[in-house]
């Protein structure tokens, strides 16, 4: 199965339930948002609710986003992202247990990136489906590619690292501890708190660490959320932009289904 896919399915347990939770909490400590679970439509963490509350949120005052994410929907993310560097003020992205695959796009587009000591940050290839002939499937790796250069870039741009060696490590599914990932240049300091733990199901990336395997039947206990039933939740899409020309034609007649996660 598709890797966003299996992503989505492992973790049908967070997607957005009405008044489940409040994501922007304003308070005597500051504004906080907050950046949970999947990235895409159908879930807590879509880009719908997350924008209309970076758009409700005080722009004299620090915004700091919580994050705790396995990852989701690279246009999800991209939609957040731009809505987060577009904020008149500061943001702060705290990384509290795991910023994985598009969530480190959303966090690095943040003014200041902060990590706890524990948490986990995990930068891999895009990843997609596609179903037809050989020009559907050709055509589908050229989009992918092109998507997959923009996130490169962004990280690029974040870390000061040649694109090359940005490439490898996409390639090589590559998860940092707070310290790798400040040694990298992806985030800029560590805070000093430990104790993080993992809620998610990673069985769609091949390399996550046993130790954030291991957390989840704990995680689990802590929280027993009341969800309808799973029939009755849609799968989440995630479409890439229409090529046009010839080959589209082709690929429409075949029916194209692209699903893209970073």
């Amino acid at each position: 199965m598709n890797p966003f896919f299996q992503l989505c399915l492992d973790n049908t347990a967070t997607a957005h339930v009405s008044g489940k939770r409040e994501i922007l909490v304003s308070n005597a400590a500051g504004q906080t948002l907050f950046i949970r679970g999947v990235i895409a439509p159908g879930f807590e963490a879509n880009a719908a609710d997350i924008v209309a509350a970076i758009e409700m949120a005080d722009p004299t005052k620090d915004l700091n986003l919580h994050f705790n994410t396995p990852g989701g929907s690279v246009f999800e993310g991209k939609e957040i992202a731009a809505a987060i560097r577009n904020f008149p003020g500061k943001t702060i992205a705290n990384i509290v247990s795991l910023c994985a695959s598009a969530g480190t796009s959303i966090a690095i587009a943040c003014s200041e990136v902060v990590m706890q000591k524990g948490a986990f940050f995990m930068i891999h290839n895009a990843q997609g489906a596609a179903f037809g002939d050989k020009s559907v499937l050709r055509d589908t790796a050229n989009v992918m590619e092109k998507i997959e250069l923009t996130i490169v870039d962004d990280y690029a741009t974040k870390t000061g690292k040649p694109t090359e060696e940005i490439i490898a490590m996409m390639e090589d599914e590559t998860w940092m501890t707070a310290d790798e990932a400040l040694a990298g240049g992806f985030i800029d300091r560590i805070a000093d708190h430990a104790g993080v733990s993992n809620a998610w199901n990673l069985s769609a990336y091949a390399k996550a660490p046993p130790a954030l395997a291991k957390s989840i039947a704990a995680a689990a206990q802590d929280s027993a959320p009341v969800l309808p039933p799973a029939e009755n939740i849609p799968p989440p899409e995630a479409v890439a932009p229409e090529p046009t020309g010839p080959r589209m034609t082709q690929a429409n007649a075949n029916r194209l289904a692209l699903a893209i996660a970073a």
